[in-house]
């Protein structure tokens, strides 16, 4: 018997993150413009900073209370109902140590061993890790032919063909890596249809601050008896590392997610929470700042990767391009990705990392700076005229 197989299978039989490993493995190429993982090249909001050093400096090091410190809680609390009209009070959140952990505590509260989660794809990768470990199992829906928009008829589909055995439906929008977003109607009706079939409805809206045209509606809004919303500061204020996210949903859930949550990471981290506190009552204007400087990226990559055959549908949030590689270049995606790295020194992620609807496609984080960006889109331009002849 080997020591492997006295592990746990749910842990043993999953992939690590193929995003991680790509980048990985050009990393170490010389002058490569990394367009791979999703940070924003933004620093951490000023008041976020000094209120940190301020709560080192005061001595505001120990233990958190396990949901979230009061005043962050009431900063969620504002913010949420000041950006997207929710009504959370501070016993329906939980701060969370970033948006992934809350991921896995709104899963390890509704899932039992077998239940399916309906995942739409292109997808983030660590989606199916976190569901399988958790003891589902994920269901796949291929939304490439429907311009990357999951529709109510492809969830009544899924449920009709699983007999009764889905339990959730997680979306994520602004999507990751497509960076397309849904208007009111189409999120209404995905929000009819999981009432229709009393599904729990995991949210990851933590891109929602980065919607160029429009307005983003929370899937809270529309299902709050259902929704677990899935967010935090990582990508709305800049502040990766400060590992911030947060839950929110029903109390008659909360209560059970908060027990969760606190079996898996006791509390997050005193100082991020203080950071965290002050970045939401007072970065407001630091997210219009960068939401105008993604949006300035943006248009300049999608008309460089256009001119040259790159197709790329509704890039309307987030920071990612998901561009299909045009017919006559190679469109095996991780052979394409591993050549424009080698040969124009340009690195996005191949698009088989996200799942079924991937294929042929490369993403592209525009969250760099404008320097870098115009200087990709320049080598990709010119790599493939050079690949043309």
């Amino acid at each position: 018997m080997t020591i492997e197989s006295k592990l746990n299978p749910l842990i043993t039989q999953v992939e690590p993150s193929p995003i991680r490993e790509f980048d990985g493995l050009i990393s170490n190429i010389p002058g490569i413009i990394k367009l791979t993982l999703g940070e924003p090249d933004f620093p951490s909001p000023e008041a976020a900073k000094e209120a940190a050093i301020n709560g080192i400096n005061t001595n505001k090091t120990k233990y958190a209370p396990s949901p979230g410190t009061p005043d962050l809680l009431d900063n969620i609390s504002d913010y949420l109902k000041r950006r997207y009209d929710l009504d959370y009070p501070k016993d329906q959140i939980s701060v969370t140590v970033g948006a992934t952990e809350a991921l896995a505590s709104a899963f390890l509260t509704i899932l039992q061993p077998g239940d399916k989660v309906i995942v739409p794809n292109p997808m983030f990768s660590l989606y199916d890790t976190i569901i399988k470990i958790h003891g589902g199992e994920p269901i796949h829906i291929d939304t490439a032919e429907n311009d990357f928009i999951l529709s109510p008829e492809m969830i009544q589909k899924a449920v009709d063909e699983n007999d009764g055995q889905v339990k959730a439906v997680l979306l994520n929008y602004p999507t990751n890596p497509t960076g397309v977003t849904w208007t009111y109607d189409e999120a209404k009706a995905i929000a009819d249809i999981c009432r229709e079939n009393n599904l729990f409805v995991v949210s990851d809206e933590v891109y929602s601050e980065f919607v160029y045209d429009g307005e983003h509606v929370s899937m809270a809004t529309l299902l709050p008896e259902l929704t677990l919303l899935v967010n935090g500061v990582s990508k709305s204020h800049s502040m990766t590392g400060w590992r911030i996210g947060f839950l929110a949903g029903p109390e008659n859930i909360m209560k059970y997610v908060a027990i969760g949550h606190q079996s898996l990471v006791t509390t997050a981290s005193t100082v991020s929470q203080i950071a965290a506190s002050a970045a939401l009552e007072f970065g407001d204007d630091y997210i219009v700042e960068m939401r105008e400087a993604f949006k300035e990226r943006r248009d300049y990559f999608y008309d460089a990767l256009t001119s040259v055959g790159f197709t790329i549908k509704n890039p309307n949030g987030a920071f990612y391009m998901f561009a299909e590689i045009p017919e006559d270049l190679n469109q095996d995606s991780f052979q394409f990705a591993v050549e424009l790295a080698e040969n124009a020194k340009v690195a996005g992620v191949p698009g088989n990392a996200f799942g079924v609807g991937g294929e042929n496609y490369i993403r592209f984080s525009y969250a760099a700076s404008l320097d870098e960006i115009t200087e990709a889109a320049d080598r990709i331009v010119k790599y493939v005229q050079s690949v043309r002849g």
